[in-house]
């Protein structure tokens, strides 16, 4: 088997092995995977480490590395990076390359980044690996809000509900799966919205009862949430109450404390 890591921005996984195909989700920089099918030509097949997510990515933005390497990046505590945006430049070269909130930093040392034959410089604020503090939470949604909604994504440039949620929790310290429907499976379910606490997710269901949006509560009965936009919205036992709309929006299924 052969592995690799996201030395871009940000790498688009499909569906299927199609530019035209659709993005279910996102690499971000530093995020390593397996590669387990090469049949198709120009296309990969990968597995995501941090999430165990599948999906096709275009062989021209892979960069392969050592299985002794993506073991030990997968085994590492990732460092991230805590800003909007941050550029790492290329030692070798000088380019630079902006990477966004969540991006892992593998290698990191002294403002060092480095991986295969790539060494980088880091100008930004890093955050260290470190219990997860649920109160650092609410300060680090504010920074997504007004990010534009966009299936499969997980970057303030394009972000889906799923995708808000993880790279939220994977800035504090804490691995949650990546589709909403997983994310329902873990943590303790608390019997009132009234016990919820900022940093909580809230889950909704549609008509068949599945599992199909999350958001993360705030104090006061809101939330933060992608749906449109990232945004902050009113909840209830109801759901989520938008009031530009005058309605609901969401219907509300279960509330689960991760930490």
């Amino acid at each position: 088997m052969k592995y690799g890591i996201c030395s871009l921005s940000v790498i688009p996984g499909r569906a299927e092995p199609s530019d035209k195909s659709e993005m279910v989700t996102q690499l971000l920089f530093g995020e390593v995977f397996s590669i387990y099918e090469e049949k198709r030509k120009g296309w990969k097949k990968i597995k995501t480490a941090y999430d165990d997510y599948e999906c096709w990515i275009d062989e021209k933005q892979v960069t392969e590395i050592s299985e002794e390497e993506y073991e030990a990046l997968n085994e590492s505590e990732p460092i991230v990076s805590g800003d909007l945006l941050s550029i790492v430049k290329n030692k070798n070269t000088n380019q630079l390359t902006p990477i966004v909130i969540g991006s892992t930093l593998p290698n990191f040392k002294d403002k060092n980044v480095h991986f295969s034959n790539f060494d980088f410089e880091f100008d930004g604020n890093e955050i260290l690996p470190s219990a997860p503090k649920k109160e650092l939470i609410a300060d680090h949604v504010l920074l997504f809000l007004n990010a534009p909604y966009l299936w499969g994504g997980r970057s303030p440039f394009g972000i889906d509900c799923s995708g808000f949620t993880q790279i939220i929790y994977k800035s504090i310290g804490f691995k949650l799966p990546r589709d909403a429907y997983q994310q329902a499976n873990i943590g303790q379910t608390l019997s009132f919205i009234e016990e919820s606490e900022s940093g909580d997710l809230a889950f909704f269901d549609n008509e068949e009862g599945k599992i199909i949006h999350v958001g993360i509560m705030l104090s006061d009965n809101k939330i933060i949430h992608a749906s449109g936009k990232v945004r902050i919205d009113s909840i209830d036992h109801q759901g989520i109450f938008n009031a530009e709309t005058n309605r609901y929006s969401h219907k509300l299924r279960i509330i689960k404390r991760i930490i």
